[in-house]
């Protein structure tokens, strides 16, 4: 393919043949690529509002601040695509107030000035103030016994009884349970406690106190199904068994302890936040003036 260049005086175009100026174009190549930076790595970009790029980066930091229920919400209802179109949204929202100059007005400003401000305090308080507030593991066993009527035993069943008149009765049942009847069944028919009578002598989860101390010492012993031999005790004799606790009941008290955890971490933060405080106020200068009468800048002058 050959180059043209006007000749002097001459409206003709004159051919210079390629291969003369292949030099020059390979030298000219060399000088450039000597002198360009080194290429840059562009950045992923994931949508385009009006020109605007939502990179991969920023998507990513802001789907990282996300709380782990919020997360859990957006996996439900579309993942990280609908998370995206509401960015998307938030976008086009702020071209369109920066359109109308809203973010050019003294109301707007000012609350960017608090806000800020706001911000700055939460920082100091989460890295400076707050981050080495823990829990002993003490500290939280201590809370936990405080709370124990919250909270299940560390003797994790459900507990069956039914109190029979005499041994002879207690002994025909349990060798009948033993060969496989039921234990509900028999509570409901025979049994003379009535407070778990109806519901075929369930008490529910264990608890200290629920049964006399004779039939207390034998739960702790017995695997879970198996049923006690006649246990005496002043109202008669017992017999009790236990059976593993649902899975929502352990749920449910593992939700209580946390719920306490930070409860207890929420009342200590509270206190290193009034200590904090009370030693910057200390070591502060501070002139209070009344409402009527606003201070004068003579720092000598009394409030």
């Amino acid at each position: 393919m050959p180059y043209y260049f006007p000749s002097k005086g001459c409206r003709c175009p004159r051919v210079v043949p390629f291969l003369l100026l292949l030099p020059m174009v390979i030298l000219g190549d060399l000088v450039v690529q000597g002198c360009a930076a080194p290429p840059q790595e562009e950045e992923a970009v994931v949508a385009l509002v009006n020109g605007r790029p939502i990179t991969q980066k920023e998507f990513e930091l802001r789907w990282k601040e996300l709380s782990d229920a919020t997360r859990a919400r957006y996996e439900k209802e579309g993942g990280k695509r609908r998370f995206l179109d509401e960015l998307v949204t938030r976008e086009l929202l702020l071209q369109e107030a920066r359109l109308r100059g809203l973010d050019q007005t003294d109301a707007i400003r000012e609350k960017v000035r608090r806000y800020k401000e706001q911000l700055l305090i939460d920082e100091l308080l989460k890295d400076k103030l707050l981050a080495d507030v823990e829990l002993s593991k003490e500290e939280l066993e201590a809370y936990y016994r405080q709370h124990a009527h919250e909270l299940l035993d560390p003797l994790k069943v459900h507990v069956w009884l039914m109190l029979l008149p005499n041994v002879y009765a207690a002994k025909d049942l349990e060798n009948q349970i033993n060969r496989g009847g039921n234990f509900a069944k028999f509570a409901q028919r025979y049994s003379l406690d009535e407070k778990t009578k109806a519901n075929g002598g369930s008490l529910g989860p264990y608890r200290k106190g629920l049964v006399p101390p004779e039939v207390d010492a034998v739960i702790h012993t017995l695997k879970p199904g198996v049923v006690s031999a006649p246990i005496k005790a002043e109202e008669g004799y017992y017999l009790v068994m236990t059976t593993p606790l649902e899975r929502e009941i352990i749920e449910a008290d593992l939700a209580t302890q946390e719920r306490l955890r930070q409860e207890l971490l929420a009342e200590k933060r509270r206190k290193r936040f009034e200590e904090v405080i009370a030693d910057i106020r200390a070591k502060a200068t501070i002139r209070v003036g009344q409402a009527s009468r606003p201070l004068m800048h003579n720092t000598s002058e009394a409030p």
